[in-house]
């Protein structure tokens, strides 16, 4: 750990003594590299021997979304836990009263949002200094981060702890680099860009695959990126998120300096003690989550408003919504009645890739048991009676009794299944393979649903011999074993 630990600081030492420019562009980009690799190097935890690193951060992730708060000790995280969430978590005046996570949730435009309140760092966390490694591990697990700052210690400290995340690979307020890395088998390092690139060239490129002992890539810039860029992407463990920081204690600084504050980018000014703009917070915490609410609207009620269905900004598909609700519910879709911003007119039929808006209203109109077994049968066929009577479905025994009682057919009378286009072999298991026996009932009931699904009227799907009124009551009593 001291031989990592001097590694790392003799390069941040080089780094701090070389001039930059393009003469230097080079070195510089190895030396970032090398640094990349020992951090990673030092956070990974050790594979053999050795205790525990003490009690851990594990907390399971629950509602739509999760927030950790971030920052130096006794800025008042622990005291904006209990005023938002109204979990207690302990609040003194000396530093570390908070040694483990307390979680709290907020519910919020109906979406419940699970908040951390995550012990104080201290300078030199990423290199797991004061439990630092647990701290930032769980804020890797957050779609959002609070940086709590306070008002009346130096605005420096909001760098210091950018320094910290950055070092265990946290993006804040960033875009995933617009660049394209492969590995390839041979071939040398192809590099192209589709810009004017002012901080990268081939040799430094190279330069920076070496360290990686990577000698065949295709990379490909889309805009003018920078050594930091290509590394981030070649380690492929970065994570990007969102990050405001809230500037506690605001009632003890004079108005002039808020107003200064309150132009900063990503600042939200607040005074936890006296819950001021907490209202403004929680919006600001909403806008930055980007969650997109949808409301169910089951077949002939009103909408619930009460309880949406939470999407995140980058999956907020019909389907994305199916998965949400269940994970099998998609094989049941059929198609989606939407309401509201997203669609063209009130309501659209939609298919699974229609992207939803906020506050859209969803109805799923999910297959029938029987529309899916003629689409299975049109596409492979039946393999046996077994097989058809399976696809009937519900209540099958009762359903083709009834349904030949009906249609005045005997359901032991044999026929050819070959007639209508299936293969009529069933091995009952004793080795006897019966010929098209008792599967008339279930062939005419599929052929019924089949010409119905496409407009043909009753009166002529009636076969011979069966009176239209027997049609009728075996087409009711069909839909009965539907919608059961």
């Amino acid at each position: 750990m001291a031989t990592l630990m001097q590694k790392i600081k003799d390069i941040e030492d080089e780094m701090a003594r070389t001039q930059k420019n393009k003469a230097t562009a080079h070195h510089l980009g190895l030396l970032k590299a090398k640094l990349a690799k020992l951090r990673r190097d030092l956070l990974e935890p050790p594979s053999k021997g050795g205790g525990g690193a003490g009690e851990g951060f594990d907390v399971t992730k629950s509602g739509d979304a999760r927030v950790g708060l971030v920052g130096f000790p006794s800025v008042g995280k622990s005291t904006l836990l209990n005023k938002l969430t109204g979990t207690f978590s302990e609040v003194a005046s000396y530093e570390f009263t908070t040694l483990t996570c307390i979680p709290g949730v907020i519910v919020y435009r109906g979406a419940k949002i699970q908040l951390l309140d995550l012990p104080g760092i201290i300078e030199g966390a990423k290199d797991g200094k004061g439990r630092g490694r647990q701290v930032i591990s769980t804020a890797r697990t957050c779609n959002c981060i609070l940086i709590v700052l306070d008002a009346i210690k130096p605005i420096t400290h909001k760098r210091l702890i950018e320094k910290e995340l950055e070092g265990f690979g946290i993006r804040l307020n960033k875009e995933p680099p617009n660049l394209t890395f492969r590995k390839k088998d041979k071939g040398g390092i192809n590099f192209t860009s589709t810009v004017t690139n002012t901080h990268l060239d081939l040799e430094t490129v190279k330069a920076i695959c070496s360290e990686y002992r990577i000698h065949n890539a295709d990379i490909t810039l889309r805009f003018d990126a920078m050594a930091d860029d290509l590394i981030d992407v070649i380690e492929g463990s970065r994570i990007y998120m969102p990050c405001i920081y809230v500037v506690n204690k605001i009632d003890q600084i004079t108005l002039e300096e808020l107003e200064i504050l309150d132009k900063l980018p990503h600042y939200c000014p607040v005074s936890a003690h006296l819950e001021w703009n907490l209202d403004g917070l929680l919006e600001k915490i909403w806008e930055y989550l980007n969650l997109t609410r949808i409301y169910t609207k089951p077949k002939g009620m009103n909408p619930d408003y009460e309880d949406p269905v939470i999407l995140s900004s980058k999956t907020r598909t019909v389907e994305d919504f199916c998965e949400r609700i269940h994970k099998d519910f998609i094989k049941q879709f059929k198609y989606a009645l939407v309401w509201g911003s997203s669609a063209k007119h009130k309501p659209q039929r939609v298919g699974k890739e229609h992207l939803l808006e906020d506050e859209d209203v969803v109805q799923i109109i999910k297959k029938l048991v029987h529309q899916l077994s003629i689409r299975r049968v049109a596409n492979q066929g039946v393999k046996d009676l077994e097989e058809l009577t399976y696809l009937i479905g519900y209540g099958v025994t009762r359903f083709t009794k009834d349904f030949c009682l009906i249609m005045g057919l005997d359901c032991d009378e044999p026929y050819d299944l070959e007639k209508f286009g299936f293969v009529g072999e069933s091995s009952k298991g004793n080795g006897k393979v019966v010929k098209g026996k008792g599967g008339k009932c279930g062939i005419f009931t599929l052929k019924v649903i089949e010409f119905l699904s496409v407009g043909i009227p009753l009166d002529l799907i009636k076969p011979q011999n069966v009176p239209i009124f027997r049609l009728r009551m075996a087409v009711d009593m069909l839909h009965e074993v539907q919608n059961v």
